[in-house]
């Protein structure tokens, strides 16, 4: 229920709503997406890992928000973003939520030793994720998206 309110909040401020659905965002986020992932990769190569791991954070964020776009869901927030994959799309969201703790853990803190595997580990668990996503996306058609519209109304509609 906390989650409810928490995504209620953020409709009300404006910052999760229905939009218009939209393959060219969608396709937006996918090449951004995609686009993380390359640079990711390269920056493990030269051992710069805090940016490996926000990358691939970045890289599985902006699947998520292609699937949202597609669908026709506008959201403002990273953590509401989640929180729907799971209980809109019924998707794991574990890995992702993993992905953003680490991202910010590295990004912001200074007392973690960032060691070569868990960045390579982090990319691959980014990997595997886009390729769940882009899978999903995938099966959409019409009749889906409407009914995950549909499913988001009655999400937002709960106290």
């Amino acid at each position: 229920m906390k989650k409810i309110n928490f995504l209620n909040k953020l409709k009300k401020e404006g910052k999760l709503k229905i939009i218009e659905s939209s393959e060219e965002v969608k396709d937006s986020y996918m090449e951004k997406s995609e686009s993380n992932i390359i640079s990711a990769k390269i920056l493990l190569k030269h051992n710069r890992l805090e940016e490996t791991i926000s990358l691939s954070y970045y890289s599985m964020y902006h699947m998520l928000i292609a699937l949202l776009s597609l669908v026709g869901i506008r959201s403002e927030n990273h953590s509401a973003s989640i929180i729907l994959l799971n209980k809109l799309f019924k998707i794991d969201n574990s890995r992702i939520l993993f992905a953003k703790k680490e991202r910010v853990d590295k990004q912001y803190y200074t007392d973690f030793n960032i060691v070569k595997e868990d960045a390579e580990d982090l990319l691959k668990k980014a990997e595997e994720f886009n390729n769940e996503l882009v899978d999903f996306i995938s099966k959409l058609n019409n009749n889906l998206i409407e009914s995950f519209r549909k499913k988001f109304s009655e999400i937002m509609s709960l106290k």
